[in-house]
């Protein structure tokens, strides 16, 4: 298996599901293109369950948080750019930056704990920084505008084993193919002191 070395992630990541292209520019921006109709859900009601979607991972093994500024070429709904926590193939959680129904670009999340809970915040206008926590026993989405301060998104909790991992995804449900862009990478080994400020 391949192991790829971003500088500011002090271990190696690596693909579940191959992209269809990606890139790390020496200034660390991540590339990655996701195929055609590319997902990660489980839907409630057993309609589709789907886990094709190209994602890049590394392990975290103590309180931390990673985020990234996240800019998606969107084209088609459901499009989207996303930082995800994975656990297993039935526990897992991402937030995205993804195109709705209505054509505009939105905050969205979803925490699978054998089925998907699906759940929109708000529209946004363009690029977006995008925050994943792992916290004790518990995770914390958060979203901005500028990286410096934090709407909270979502604080949930997925399954009891220690191995975790974060990363980056690229999604394409209904399209022909989803390119998104990550800047701006940071990671830190450190507990989130307030869960509602992000701060």
């Amino acid at each position: 298996m391949e192991k790829i070395n971003i500088p500011s992630i002090p271990d190696p990541l690596h693909w579940l599901n191959p992209p269809a292209e990606w890139d790390l520019s020496p200034q660390a921006q991540l590339t990655i293109t996701a195929p055609a109709k590319t997902d990660w859900f489980i839907d409630p009601q057993g309609a589709v369950e789907i886990a094709n979607a190209p994602v890049l991972l590394f392990s975290v093994t103590k309180p931390s948080t990673l985020s990234a500024e996240v800019s998606v070429k969107h084209v088609s709904t459901y499009d989207a750019g996303v930082l995800m926590v994975y656990e297993s193939p039935s526990s897992w959680a991402k937030l995205c930056l993804e195109l709705s129904p209505q054509g505009r670009p939105m905050i969205v999340s979803v925490v699978t704990k054998g089925v998907s809970d699906d759940c929109n915040a708000f529209p946004v206008n363009g690029p977006m920084y995008l925050r994943i926590s792992r916290l004790e026993k518990a995770f914390a989405f958060h979203a901005s505008e500028d990286g410096v301060g934090w709407n909270l998104i979502r604080y949930f909790r997925l399954g009891e084993s220690p191995d975790i991992q974060m990363g980056f995804l690229a999604q394409s449900p209904m399209g022909s193919g989803c390119t998104v862009t990550f800047i701006n990478l940071r990671f830190e080994q450190r507990l989130l002191e307030n869960i509602r400020s992000g701060e």
